[in-house]
């Protein structure tokens, strides 16, 4: 693991970070094979977003994305975390003096383990009891806050065949799962939750949806709910490293990935494999 804190090597941050006194901060989880980083810009452009959303002046993305080849340069499967805090506070409470430095921190983790056989046949899930709370404000953002994940996750904590969970809202609308973005194929439609009330918007999933429409699949971001996923004909689940997981069980009831979810898989490995910034 290798970690700069303002392009500079270390592993400290202040203890008045505004990240850590309040989890004001946004973050990328950005794939990396080969030396290139897949669709960079759209994790910059979502990075900046959220800056934007919550104040905090962003770093420049022709630096940033230097800093990102510079860890990767050379090295073949590798996970970059790149976080943007509100920066040190330099007074005690919520607001802000304006004086404030935004921090920016990059991780660069080893591409985790992975059991090839969850791409093709599928991951086991369940519903989780965790509701997350509703906020436009923050909807679509991948704020530092992630109290909601982790508790959802300690849900799964005792079953180790549960590759993820699925999370409804405060209204009992489907969003997420704990780490995914997921998708329903019903009559050969595909669904997705709307981001407007909470959830991430993610990255995969963007490509996902913009990817599905450049060959007619139709589509529809709409709300969802608990008899949905239980008629869904296909589901499956998303995100910037995994590209896409079918899912072969949601609780007691059995799926298998269909045509829809293998031909979005045969159309994106291109996109996963030989990463391209697009």
């Amino acid at each position: 693991m290798t970690v700069l804190v303002n392009g500079t090597p270390a592993t400290e941050v202040s203890v008045l970070d505004r990240g850590l006194q309040f989890g004001e901060g946004v973050f990328e989880t950005i794939a990396c094979l080969n030396g290139r980083p897949r669709f960079l810009s759209l994790h910059l452009e979502r990075l900046e977003f959220g800056c934007e959303r919550l104040g905090i002046q962003p770093p420049g993305q022709a630096e940033i994305a230097a800093e990102i080849h510079g860890l990767v340069s050379g090295v073949e499967r590798a996970i970059v975390k790149l976080l943007v805090t509100g920066g040190e506070a330099v007074a005690r409470g919520y607001a802000r003096s304006g004086s404030e430095r935004a921090t920016r921190i990059t991780i660069r983790y080893p591409w985790p383990h992975e059991a090839g056989a969850q791409l093709h046949d599928g991951v086991m899930t369940r519903t989780l009891s965790m509701r997350l709370g509703e906020n436009p404000r923050l909807a679509g953002l991948k704020h530092c806050n992630r109290l909601e994940q982790v508790l959802a996750r300690a849900e799964l904590a005792n079953d180790p065949l549960l590759a993820e969970g699925l999370l409804f809202s405060s209204s009992g609308n489907l969003i997420s799962g704990t780490m995914t973005n997921v998708f329903l194929v019903r009559e050969s439609v595909l669904l997705t939750p709307r981001i407007d009330l909470c959830g991430v918007a993610g990255v995969m999933r963007r490509v996902v949806l913009r990817e599905a429409r450049q060959v007619g699949i139709p589509t529809r971001e709409c709300e969802l709910r608990s008899e949905n996923l239980q008629a869904a004909d296909e589901v499956f689940l998303t995100n910037a490293r995994i590209g896409i997981w079918p899912v072969r069980s949601v609780d007691d009831r059995i799926l298998t990935p269909g045509p829809i979810t293998r031909h979005l898989q045969t159309m994106l490995q291109p996109l996963l494999s030989e990463p391209a910034d697009a």
